[in-house]
């Protein structure tokens, strides 16, 4: 239960009973996403570190905080599918836009757009919850298809970061839903 109500006009409410349907799985409650803790995100290029927040294995998706403390780069891609990215501090934007993101602001990604993701210098380190679906496509300075980053090659990286640093492989499993 939250924190007991003391005003609030819903404070005698009671909550649900049995609010779980037998083959649901519980939220994934954490607190602080937008951490400090260095350890907590995972090197995703020599310059950008990912939080993850949740994955769908069986989905291909996952939600997490992109950071950059200072400048920042990562591979030029694009996305078979829509991605949502709500910027929380700092600055970027991708090479191919006019707009440069800062926080409050919000994108949205269409199915498709490739693009060259980059944070600038800031007094605030760039934080970006992303919400993606489906994999990265890896793109060559044409824009060719060079490789690709899907739930699967992320897990694999998360596991090995939190396995190198003590956490273990398996605390990524606590995030799959």
């Amino acid at each position: 239960m939250p924190e007991a109500a003391t005003r609030e006009f819903w404070k005698d409410l009671q909550p649900i009973a049995n609010c779980f349907k037998p083959d649901a799985k519980p939220e994934v409650y954490l607190p602080d996403a937008a951490s400090d803790d260095l350890s907590l995100y995972v090197p995703f290029t020599e310059t950008v570190s990912s939080r993850p927040l949740w994955i769908s294995p069986s989905e291909n998706r996952w939600c997490d905080i992109l950071m950059a403390r200072s400048a920042g780069l990562v591979n030029r891609h694009y996305h078979p599918h829509e991605v949502f990215a709500y910027t929380l501090s700092g600055k970027w934007g991708y090479l191919e836009h006019e707009w440069t993101a800062t926080a409050g602001d919000f994108v949205y990604e269409t199915p498709g757009e490739g693009h060259t993701l980059v944070a600038y210098e800031h007094e605030q380190p760039m934080r970006v919850f992303f919400i993606v679906k489906g994999p990265l496509i890896w793109l060559d300075e044409q824009g060719e298809p060079d490789g690709y980053f899907d739930v699967h090659s992320y897990i694999a990286l998360c596991r090995a970061h939190y396995e190198n640093i003590g956490l273990g492989a398996a605390h990524i499993d606590t995030l799959f839903r």
